[in-house]
């Protein structure tokens, strides 16, 4: 049986590619009293208030026709920011030379927490540079990902 979250992932990404956007991750924390349920999207033009806005309206009705969630809860709709969520092996490639924060959910040869340029990805793998060397990243591995943002870019 599927989690919550999964349910989630499977109602809503093609509600938010209908409209023209890319769900790139979906954070679900439950809790009897104020569950959280927040979206982030993006597209290739960027993403504005007002695409959050419609997202965020789209994605409500659904909610409220569906019922997936039983309890309150409240949904943001954000765009991905400077420490995008890397998730899928097509966000890894997109950013092949950015610097990128890698969390895994079990240590790899004695680490669990990886930084250095992204320097390849496939559909299982995920190559970082380190000080260390390249380091191989099963993708099934990784907890969390985002990018490393660089604020002296211009």
């Amino acid at each position: 049986m599927a989690s919550v979250q999964e349910r989630l992932e499977q109602m809503l990404e093609p509600v938010i590619a209908s409209l023209g956007y890319e769900l790139l991750l979906l954070e679900y924390s439950p809790s009897p009293k104020n569950a959280m349920l927040r979206l982030y999207i993006d597209a290739a033009a960027g993403i504005t208030l007002d695409d959050c806005e419609r997202v965020s309206k789209e994605v409500a009705g659904v909610l409220d026709v569906e019922d997936p969630i039983r309890s309150a809860y409240r949904l943001e709709v954000s765009s991905p920011g400077l420490d995008r969520p890397l998730v899928k092996p097509a966000h890894f490639q997109r950013f092949i030379g950015q610097q990128a924060r890698v969390q895994l959910m079990a240590p790899l040869n004695g680490r669990r927490r990886f930084i250095g340029a992204i320097v390849g990805a496939d559909e299982d793998v995920v190559r970082i540079e380190t000080e260390e060397g390249v380091a191989e990243i099963p993708l099934a591995e990784i907890d969390r990902a985002r990018l490393v943002p660089d604020y002296d870019q211009e």
